[in-house]
């Protein structure tokens, strides 16, 4: 059984910083590809980023200049660090492996 817990959200103000946390358990961690996905209101949910269990990150386009993720393989755990925020950042972010999902965090960024 994976369970996928998110935390790290809140509200920030824009040019702000926050640090997501994917905390995975189950055996899938170390060999699966985690992804960082978002859901803004009325939008379909769209890929952030992605690791692999070697390291290799990929990114969005529209992202790649702000937004970092990493994984520590000892703590089952996967980061997203999200560096000048804007408005439209604003969404619930979500982490996924295989089939599996979290439950999501808020992140809001005030104008």
């Amino acid at each position: 059984q994976v369970h996928i817990v998110e935390s790290g959200g809140g509200l920030v103000q824009a040019g702000g910083s926050l640090r997501l946390s994917c905390e995975v358990s189950g055996s899938t961690f170390r060999i699966g590809v985690v992804g960082w996905y978002r859901q803004a209101p009325e939008k379909q949910r769209e890929l952030v980023a992605t690791i692999t269990s070697s390291g290799s990150a990929k990114y969005v386009d529209s992202m790649k200049a702000r937004f970092t993720i990493s994984r520590d393989n000892a703590k089952n755990t996967v980061y997203l660090q999200m560096n000048s925020l804007k408005p439209e950042d604003t969404a619930v972010y979500y982490c996924r492996i295989a089939n599996y999902w979290g439950q999501g965090t808020q992140v809001t960024v005030s104008s």
